[in-house]
Formats: structure tokens, sequence, C-alpha cells
């Protein structure tokens, strides 16, 4: 693995405009996509990740048109979700700019898709995103799908080893209840997949503080996904790294 965590911000985008809420729920908007990359790559983000939040739900690919927008201003690598269905989906977006795709929902209902876009593309293109919920029946974490939308039934851990042995070069797993609260990375779930998987895990969903991402970091995770505290200027990704370099955590100067 490489030896530097990663820092990446997110946008999550509905309709050509970045927004947050909470669970997934009560969007509201922050800003303007290009903007909002330019100012993070000047913090020092490693990558950046965009995602089309409605995508999905409206049975669409992600906005290309915002893709291209961001990649002809950004130089830092991005990946790009949302909608994705078959190759043609993942093509288009790699030729708008993304330089890895991320899959959920249609990979879950067809789990060969992983394999086929890791055959075409390769695995280094290849981010398969995971929703999980915590089942309080069971104490185990399930997959959600359509924008949390969705229970299937599948655990977690085991649809992240699947969806590696399939050829998905990353996994970026986000607690569907942790999302937007500010509690801090599901420690015990982030644990969980590290164990399980080979591949760089990207811990997302709750991050409020440096404090979060340093304990997500020990566990091993290849890098720390955040939105809010970066949107609302809580703090900023120089800040976030210096932090981390005082905690004896290997992070790329900002």
């Amino acid at each position: 693995m490489n030896p530097f965590r990663r820092i990446i911000p997110c946008l999550d985008c509905r309709d050509g405009t970045v927004v947050k809420g909470v669970r997934f729920q009560g969007l509201v908007d922050v800003g303007d996509p290009v903007l909002c990359a330019l100012d993070y790559e000047s913090q020092g983000a490693d990558e950046l990740v965009l995602l089309d939040v409605s995508a999905t739900t409206e049975g669409r690919l992600a906005n290309l048109e915002t893709v291209r927008a961001v990649r002809a201003e950004l130089s830092i690598p991005l990946t790009v979700g949302g909608g994705v269905g078959d190759l043609r989906h993942a093509e288009a977006l790699l030729d708008a700019g993304a330089d890895k795709v991320a899959v959920n929902s249609a990979a879950v209902g067809n789990p060969c898709l992983i394999d086929a876009l890791a055959s075409r593309f390769g695995a280094q293109c290849v981010v398969v995103a995971i929703d999980a919920a915590l089942r309080a029946d069971t104490g185990q974490h399930e997959v959600v799908v359509r924008s949390g939308t969705e229970r299937t039934g599948l655990e977690v851990v085991a649809w992240a080893t699947k969806a590696t042995q399939l050829g998905a070069g990353e996994i970026l797993l986000t607690s569907w209840d942790r999302d937007g609260t500010r509690a801090g990375y599901d420690l015990a779930l982030c644990r969980a997949v590290v164990q399980a998987v080979t591949v760089p895990v990207i811990a997302s969903g709750g991050a409020a503080s440096v404090e979060h991402m340093a304990e997500a970091l020990d566990l091993g995770v290849a890098a720390v996904l955040a939105a809010s505290i970066f949107h609302d200027g809580t703090t900023s990704i120089r800040d976030v790294k210096r932090e981390l370099r005082n905690l004896s955590i290997e992070v790329r100067s900002a």
C-alpha cells in the first residue's frame, strides 16, 4: 500500500450544483462544483470524488457537462459515480475526464459488471462504492442502494470481498448511518472491511474532525473522504494534513 494516506473531498452533485444532506436526505445547495474543486485542489486535496446523487433514482448517467467542467480546471485524480450501469456509461465518464468510475447500485444488481469494467478499463479505474447500514436485529452491516432507499439483504463484508474478487481496484465505503451526522466514521465497519480485502479502502460518512480521520487511518484505510467539514469551512485540507503529520500519519504536503 502507498505509505501516503489520501485526503479526499467529495462533491455530491444534483442538477449541476454541490449539495449535502444527512443520510442522503434533506439535500441543500452548497456551491458550484468547479469552484469547489479548484478550492480543494489549492488546499492540497490528493483526489476528488464527484457523485451525481440523483442519477440512479432518475434513471440516468451522471451529468457529463459537470464532469467536463470540473475536469477542465482540475489536475488531480477525479473519481465520478452516478447511474453507471454498463460499459458505455463508464466509457462516457472516462471520455469526459474521469480517471476512475464508481459503481454502486448497478453492480449489486449485476455483479458481472465489475468484472466487465475491470477487463475493459483496468482494475485501477474501477471503484466499487458500498453504502452500508447497520441492522439492529443482527448487528451486521447491510448494503443499501438507490441513495439508501433500498435494502438488499447483502452483508457488507461479503459483498466487499466479492467485489474485489471480481476486479474492483478500490472500495469506497460509506456508512449510511453516519453520513452527514458528524459523529465520526463507523470504525467497526471500516475495520471489518479493511481486514477482509486487499485493495485500498476509502472511509466515508461522519467525519467532523482530524481525530475522526486519524482513528480511521490508524485502522488501515488508505484514504478518508469528507464533505460537510470542508464545504462549511470547519477545517481545511491543508490544516488536516498538518495535524495528521503531527500525529505521525504520512500524508503528502498540501
